[in-house]
């Protein structure tokens, strides 16, 4: 596959594919982008122009993503509205984006008979139960909590559909929760980063007992370009790299490795439906596609994304301010 193009590609996931893909393979990726709060040009600062293009648009414009389609010979499905407090007080954007907008996708692979890799979430599946061993499976059911993930699991039928109405070359992959650069300040693990750097507390949902399974952007895009080379049509690919950690431990190891006390964080308002647990069982993954994680030692992950923030205060320095008048609004 010489030509991809990849929509989100400036997003936090979406970008560190375009940067993994551009220094692994010798593909050219032109990136399609709504460039929103979360699509971010600088992402893709110092890409090689000739191996790179980036096209300002939305994947809810057919005609654009029709053309778009046509040139590549392969697209990488990234764009979506992801943050699950976004989805709470404004769904309608997630409707658009992550069901109307993965149509339009679908009609233009299918039209033009391109191949398709849509990236989905974990969240998909609901919540697991604390104090488990279950994980989730290709074959686990669907039980989607917020509009968020409810909108992510209708793409994943959109997708299916398409494979079996039409013949569409599609894979799916759901992954567990991202960590590493270029990840907006909103999220979690950023957000505590931030604030430390700043010198204020970190910020705990409710008791931070609830518990995601962690993976570094660059295993899960490691993963991604397998899936797109090897996997089977219509297949579903689980990504996790058995890092299941609560938000408790988590905020508490970042404390550690930034030299404060792990106790130094304040508790605030939890978060509505807030799901107890996520793991991932990535077998199917590692036993038919032979991918493995580089970053099996949670730590090491979290410290080099550390070091990314404290070394790249210019990125996101300009979003920080607004995010936390957000947060403080909710009681967060």
């Amino acid at each position: 596959m010489t030509s991809l193009l990849v929509t989100g590609g400036a997003g936090f996931i979406g970008s560190n594919f375009v940067h993994w893909a551009l220094q692994h393979t010798d593909a050219s990726v032109v990136v399609l982008d709504a460039l929103t709060y979360a699509g971010n040009p600088a992402n893709l600062a110092g890409l090689p122009r000739e191996r790179f293009e980036l096209v300002a648009g939305s994947v809810t414009t057919p005609g654009l993503v029709n053309e778009l389609v046509e040139a590549a010979d392969a697209v990488v499905h990234f764009a979506a509205e992801s943050h699950n407090d976004n989805s709470l007080e404004g769904p309608g954007a997630f409707i658009d984006t992550n069901i109307l907008g993965t149509y339009h996708v679908l009609q233009a692979v299918r039209q033009f008979g391109r191949r398709l890799h849509h990236i989905s979430t974990d969240e998909v599946y609901g919540e697991l139960a604390l104090g488990t061993a279950e994980r989730f499976t290709p074959e686990s059911p669907y039980d989607p909590s917020s509009p968020y993930s409810a909108s992510k699991a209708a793409s994943d039928h959109l997708v299916r559909a398409w494979v079996r109405s039409f013949g569409v070359e599609a894979t799916i992959s759901n992954s567990s929760n991202n960590y590493g650069p270029r990840q907006h300040v909103e999220k979690f693990i950023p957000r505590q980063i931030t604030n430390l750097i700043d010198g204020i507390r970190p910020k705990l949902y409710g008791t931070g007992e609830n518990v995601r399974d962690w993976i570094h952007v660059d295993d899960h895009n490691a993963a991604v370009w397998e899936i797109l080379q090897k996997g089977r049509s219509g297949e579903t690919y689980l990504i996790g790299a058995d890092g299941e950690r609560s938000n408790k431990e988590v905020v508490e190891l970042i404390l550690q490795l930034m030299g404060h006390g792990a106790d130094w964080y304040d508790h605030v308002n939890d978060r509505p439906g807030h799901d107890l647990r996520y793991a991932i069982d990535a077998t199917k993954l590692r036993e038919e596609l032979g991918w493995e994680p580089r970053y099996t030692v949670f730590s090491e992950g979290l410290e080099d994304t550390i070091t990314w923030y404290e070394d790249n205060e210019a990125w996101w320095r300009p979003m920080k301010a607004a995010t936390e008048e957000r947060y403080a609004a909710r009681g967060q």
